[in-house]
């Protein structure tokens, strides 16, 4: 849950540092939801229910990754 914010915050700081929190928000939100959701669609294939993107971890991962971004501009 911790490893999206603070890898995006840390790699904009390096790769972006004029731009940290914006792309540490966008790196990151990106980064959960494609970690979290669609690498995991084939495990989807045959199942016959209702397949759902998301969840509490995701949501978790996506919001922290807000905080961060918004401490990091309160820090540079």
């Amino acid at each position: 849950m911790f490893v999206p914010p603070v890898l995006s915050a840390l790699l904009a700081i390096v790769l972006a540092p004029g731009f940290a929190a914006p792309c540490a928000y966008i790196a990151g939100t990106v980064g959960t939801l494609v970690g979290a959701d669609l690498l995991n669609l084939h495990r989807m294939k045959g199942f016959g229910g209702v397949v759902s993107i998301g969840g509490a971890g995701v949501f978790d991962g996506v919001f922290l990754v807000g905080i961060v971004a918004v401490l990091l501009t309160a820090l540079v």
